[in-house]
Parts: C-alpha cells; structure tokens; sequence
C-alpha cells in the first residue's frame, strides 16, 4: 500500500523533472524571475491533487495529464509572486522572493507569465478538446476568484471588526479555490461526469479552506527555518485571519504587535494565544473544513488514489504540527 508520504515524495520528483525541462535553462531576468520561485522546489500538493483526482476517477488517466498537474503549479507560483510583492515579503520557500532578486516591476511580469503560461499547458494534456475547454473555463474563472479573495485580504488589512464569516469567504476564494480546481480539473480532463466533478470541487474547497486555516497558524506558530517566511508576518502585517479574529473575540489587542517582533515577543504572544483557546479554537475550525472536504469523495469509488485524497486532507491539517 502506497504512503501519502510515498506518493507526494515520487510525484513532486515527477513535476521537478517537467519543471526542470521547460524552465530549468531559460534566459533573460525575466524568464529566469518567472522560474525562481519553480524551481526553489516545493510539495507540490496542487499537482498532486489533480493527478489523485483524475486516477480516482479512471485510474491511469494521469499519466496524460501532467501539463495539466503542471498548469495548476503554475497559478499557484504566480499567485505567489504577486502576493509577495503585496505582502512585503522577503523569503518565501527558504530562497529571497523575486522582486527582492530583481525588482516589482520584473516580479510583476514574471507572474504574468506564468499565468499564460498555466493556460498553455492546460492545452497541451491529452483530453477531449470539450474537456480541455471546460478545464480552461474554470482555470480562468478560478484565477479572477484568487485575485477577489487577495484584494479582500488586503481591504481587511483596514479594518478591525472583520466576521468569520467573512474570513472564510476571502480564504475560499484565496486558497479554496484553487484546490477545488485542482481536483475538478483532474477529474474533468479525466472523464467525471457532474456530479463526480461537483464532489471533487467540494473536496478542493474545503480541505483548501483548511490548509489556508493551518497556514494562518504554521506563519505564527513555526520559525522561518520550517516555513520558509518570515514569522508571525501576519501579526506584523495586521491581517485578518481567524487567530486575529478570534483573540479579539476574546479581547486580545494585537494593534501593539503591528511592527517588527524580536523572537522573544512572539513567544510572549503565542503563549497568550494559546492561554486564551485562541489556538485550538482555530484548530477545530481547520479539522470541521477538512471533514467536509472528505465526506464529499463519498460519491466516488472506493480506490487507492480516493483513499490518498483523504489522507491529504488530514494532511493539510496536520502540517507544522
């Protein structure tokens, strides 16, 4: 029986290899900036879900499909590129981010090209071409929410009576919803028929939504050596994720934690969090998402690649832990 930890390992070689074939010798700062954030490596978890949910739903299919596992990685990496520049953020996967290597406007563009780049692979899997248009219908209906939910973030960044309700919308459309096209895309290219591409989406959106919640906590909770960025970055930023939400629920002021922390102060904070429930309040709110994400493969049958699905749902949870 294949691991979790086995496949993830095997199919992140698998995308590094693809990666490595179309953008591990390109020239020019901008191609070069394009592929920085690609090939400073990753789980590649995006991929991974499109290629779980395609063989969930005919099993072999992914060996078609890794443009499209690809395109998704793709969006992801552009996605991070521009957040980066919004965020202020110095380091992200361990390495400088890109417009600190170049420059913003160098940054920018190199997003840009990922993000045609993203649809020109979608093309290239071998699918119906009705397939292939539906694939690229939600990659760009996807890619318009991912921009909603990151300027949401940023208007809540003004504010301070900010709902969990809310919260979960913006974090739907920021990170759900990739992960919900992801595996819809992997099941559409697949063959699924509605109701299986519907099922697939649900797993994506929620089980995002809970890997958004447990990385809200992995950027206060972990040090930059096993995250990769800077910590408590959101804290500094005033972001309104659901630990702010919560510790002003329960009438903790953040406002003073709005600069830079010495690692001493984080510590401080972190263990009032936690004295306060703050802590494990959002962890139950991450364990409710990831249970939903995994009632909704009900409707698919029963395989290896549904049961590893599962798993990354729990494992979405459980990462930083």
């Amino acid at each position: 029986m294949t691991t979790l930890a086995d496949y993830l390992e095997k199919n992140a070689d698998r995308i590094d290899k693809v990666i490595h074939r179309y953008f591990g010798d390109v020239h020019g700062d901008l191609f070069r900036a394009s592929a920085h954030l690609l090939l400073a490596g990753g789980k590649r978890l995006r991929p991974a879900v499109v290629m779980l949910a395609a063989d969930a739903v005919r099993k072999g299919s992914s060996d078609d499909l890794i443009p499209a596992a690809l395109a998704l990685e793709l969006t992801h990496n552009f996605t991070l590129i521009h957040d980066d520049i919004m965020d202020g953020d110095r380091v992200r996967r361990g390495v400088p981010t890109v417009h600190t290597v170049w420059d913003e406007p160098t940054a920018i563009l190199a997003g840009d090209v990922l993000y045609a780049k993203a649809f020109e692979f979608i093309c290239l899997s071998e699918a119906s071409d009705a397939a292939k248009v539906r694939a690229t219908k939600m990659l760009a209906r996807t890619c318009a929410e991912i921009c909603d939910g990151q300027s949401m973030d940023m208007a809540f960044e003004k504010r301070n009576d900010v709902s969990e309700a809310e919260y979960l919308e913006m974090v739907s459309k920021k990170t759900g919803v990739l992960y919900g096209a992801s595996a819809a895309i992997g099941g559409i290219l697949a063959g699924a028929n509605p109701i299986q591409t519907d099922a697939l989406y649900q797993f994506g959106l929620n089980s995002g939504i809970a890997f958004q919640i447990q990385d809200d906590l992995i950027d206060l909770l972990a040090s930059p050596e096993i995250s990769g960025k800077d910590q408590a970055s959101d804290i500094r930023e005033g972001k309104q994720t659901l630990i702010a939400i919560k510790a002003r629920e329960k009438g903790i002021d953040l406002a003073p934690y709005r600069r830079s922390l010495s690692p001493e102060e984080i510590n401080d904070l972190i263990a009032k969090l936690k004295d306060a429930g703050v802590i494990d309040e959002v962890r139950e709110k991450a364990v409710e998402r990831a249970t939903v994400a995994k009632e909704a493969l009900s409707v698919l049958p029963n395989s290896e690649e549904k049961r590893l699905l599962s798993e990354i749902a729990d494992f979405f949870i459980d990462r930083g832990n």
